[in-house]
């Protein structure tokens, strides 16, 4: 009698265990046909984000080799101009007006500009002959910072803007899902600086009154909140799906967590300098020479993403479909921040010196036959 009950629970103890095991085996199986499920739900959804976006022209896939941009093809003076906040644009005015006053009108050279960021209100203001007001702007800025601060307020980031900020600056490469990734925190991000007050400024700031496209010449970048495509927008494009130019600097500068995104046509959109190919080089490949100008030569500097700026191999690729590249990077003091209005006034003084160094190499490229 003493052994029956020992008998007993021997008994259920392994039918349990075989339970346990049949569960955790079911539990296994559930959790494949989990992973099985979102994948083919992912993989649906893009190909119905694809089919609807096809007839927008924005998307332009970022070249991974060396090619011949179409865009570019047959052109003999390309610019590119890359982003970097505030900061950027002012060492932008400083540096173009010291080139205007070496005899280098750069809003009449270039065939084509393509901005990123900082880089598309530049581009967009010099080609649309608004440069002198922008340069007026950032030099009343620069004594008055504490109003570039009110019209663009950055302190104080709330929970779903440090999300965005924290999750662009942890990325570790450049893929379509890491873009993703970031362009949804952009997209759920609760901005001070939201996409109609970014519109906005970026329409003082680049003079876009008309809510045109008022020249061929401009390009402007961004990158798709929801796809992680690489957008590309020129005059054609902006005409077609009805965006102003203003609208296209706005979303290129649109950063994670800061301000933005912006709605372009039917498309959410982030800044173009989420990606590896920051400064969208490879846009002007194949055309006879290119004017790059980057902040940094991305691995040096300050930076407002963290994925990886293989800047000298994207100019490298460029390169070999026979384009001739000009590269000037700006460079950053020590421990600055980009988005600190207080910086203007310096970044304006560095910039025009540094034209006086840069002009006659510049002459001389142009020159080239």
């Amino acid at each position: 009698m003493t052994h029956q009950p020992r008998r007993h629970f021997l008994k259920t103890t392994v039918a349990g265990t075989a339970a346990a095991v049949g569960g955790s085996g079911f539990s296994i199986q559930t959790a494949q046909a989990h992973t099985n499920s979102e994948a083919k739900l992912e993989a649906k959804a893009n190909q119905i984000s694809q089919k609807l976006f096809a007839q927008d022209g924005m998307a332009v896939p970022i070249a991974t080799q060396p090619t011949v941009s179409p865009l570019a093809k047959g052109l003999d003076r390309t610019m590119v101009l890359g982003g970097g906040g505030e900061y950027y644009i002012a060492w932008y005015c400083g540096f173009f007006h010291g080139l205007y006053e070496a005899g280098l009108d750069m809003a009449n050279i270039p065939e084509m500009v393509v901005g990123t960021s900082a880089g598309s209100y530049m581009g967009s203001s010099l080609l649309s002959g608004e440069f002198g007001r922008l340069r007026a702007e950032f030099d009343f800025f620069g004594k008055f910072p504490q109003i570039f601060a009110k019209m663009a307020p950055l302190a104080n980031p709330n929970l779903s803007q440090q999300r965005a900020d924290q999750i662009n600056m942890s990325a570790s490469d450049g893929s379509i899902k890491t873009r993703q990734i970031i362009g949804a925190a952009a997209l759920a991000a609760d901005n001070t600086l939201n996409s109609d007050h970014i519109e906005k400024l970026a329409a003082l700031l680049t003079g876009d009154s008309k809510k045109d496209w008022p020249t061929a010449r401009m390009f402007t970048t961004g990158i798709d909140c929801y796809s992680g495509e690489r957008l590309i927008i020129g005059q054609a494009v902006a005409r077609k799906n009805n965006i102003p130019l203003a609208h296209g600097a706005a979303a290129s500068s649109s950063l994670p967590g800061i301000g933005g995104p912006t709605l372009l046509g039917q498309r959410y959109v982030m800044d173009g300098g989420i990606c590896s190919n920051p400064a969208h080089v490879d846009i002007v490949a194949g055309s006879k020479r290119a004017l790059v100008i980057t902040l940094t030569d991305g691995v040096t500097g300050a930076i407002l993403t963290s994925i990886p700026h293989p800047i000298a191999q994207n100019i490298k690729d460029v390169q070999a479909t026979g384009t001739k590249v000009h590269w000037i990077v700006a460079g950053t003091p020590p421990g600055v921040n980009l988005l600190d209005p207080r910086q203007i006034e310096g970044a304006l003084r560095v910039g025009y010196e540094r034209a006086k160094v840069e002009a006659p190499k510049i002459k001389a490229f142009w020159a080239q036959v």
